[in-house]
């Protein structure tokens, strides 16, 4: 394998010249460039990738630690994130954590001993101990992808509206007739699941329709828990005529136990989602749900934190953050169809 002393032998010049020729750091002739570039072509002269990072002090790569990178919502976004980095020439280092603090701190001390530029949070909560932690790290350009009000630390913030999204939810099911509305939530000790909880029970009490305690059910944003709660509700003497599933993982498993039972989505039980992952469209019937836009929120967080890498130099960590706001609309598909209550 050629060395850099082999390619300056070539082209009859310093290893310093050959370096200032690939990073770019000094004026070089314009014909000992060219001999420069001609030995490293001819030998197949790759530079180390670590003494270049050490030599123009940055790696091109950036962490994101996320929750799973399983569940089809954060697969996208994800997805977004990738397609930006290879655009703007970054390395991507994922990280799995599934909110277990011990792997987001093991993650945190890899990826600063990798020395990456920046770093991208998406996880599903933030409690104290995971905002403690990044906290220790804000010396490192950071994006928080983030929903609820709880996380707080010197980074830009990209922000959903899950309460919004509910609400939203909510109501076009009472525009179309529904006055008996269950709701199938997330797991309740996350900001978000409380959010969109609070959102259907805003709609509800606005509408002056009952709240029924046997017809809130809390899962953990599967199809298995959609498919278990949803028989559970069917198994009661009086059932909804419309389901609100927090995500639309859940609102597939919903379907599947209403049509176990022998009844039609939505002739007897309109179903809404929360999400719109690609598949929902697929679903049968095509799911009506709440669109968070995946590709954008991908986009924009890749974005700002270039944005954070390249002010660096600045100290950001003592300025405001950005705070970007995304706001959920409803994607009408065939789930939900007009009742009339009696």
């Amino acid at each position: 394998m050629a060395t850099i002393k082999d390619v300056a032998k070539m082209a009859g010049v310093s290893t310093t010249t050959v370096s200032h020729v690939i990073n770019k750091t000094r004026f070089v002739a314009p014909k000992t460039e060219d001999n420069v570039r001609a030995a490293i072509k001819t030998l197949n002269y790759s530079p180390s990738a670590v003494a270049r990072s050490l030599k123009i002090n940055t790696t091109k790569s950036i962490g994101m630690i996320v929750t799973t990178s399983q569940a089809p919502y954060f697969a996208e976004v994800i997805q977004a994130v990738e397609e930006c980095c290879y655009r703007q020439g970054y390395s991507l280092f994922l990280c799995n954590t599934q909110n277990n603090v011990e792997k987001i701190q093991n993650y945190l001390e890899m990826l600063a001993k990798k020395r990456i530029d920046g770093l991208l949070v998406m996880c599903s909560e933030y409690n104290q101990n995971s905002c403690k932690l990044l906290a220790n790290y804000n010396d490192i350009p950071m994006v928080v992808m983030k929903w609820g009000h709880g996380f707080k630390g010197a980074t830009d913030i990209l922000q959903d509206n899950s309460l919004v999204g509910a609400y939203i939810a909510t109501r076009y099911l009472i525009e179309n007739g529904h006055h008996r509305i269950g709701i199938i939530t997330g797991d309740l000790n996350k900001e978000l699941s409380v959010a969109r909880l609070e959102g259907f029970k805003k709609a509800m009490i606005e509408a002056q329709l009952p709240i029924k305690s046997e017809w809130i059910k809390e899962g953990f944003f599967n199809p298995e828990d959609g498919y278990e709660l949803m028989l559970q509700i069917l198994e009661l003497d009086h059932y909804p005529s419309a389901m609100f599933c927090c995500n639309d993982m859940m609102a597939l498993g919903a379907m599947s136990a209403i049509s176990e039972k022998g009844l039609c989505v939505p002739r007897d039980i309109s179903i809404i989602g929360y999400d719109d992952i690609h598949s929902s469209r697929f679903f049968s019937p095509p799911l009506t749900t709440v669109s968070q836009p995946k590709q954008s929120l991908g986009e924009q967080a890749a974005i700002r934190l270039f944005t954070r890498i390249s002010q660096k130099s600045i100290q950001f960590k003592n300025s405001q953050p950005n705070i970007i706001e995304f706001m959920p609309e409803l994607v009408i598909r065939k789930s939900v169809t007009q009742y009339m209550d009696t």
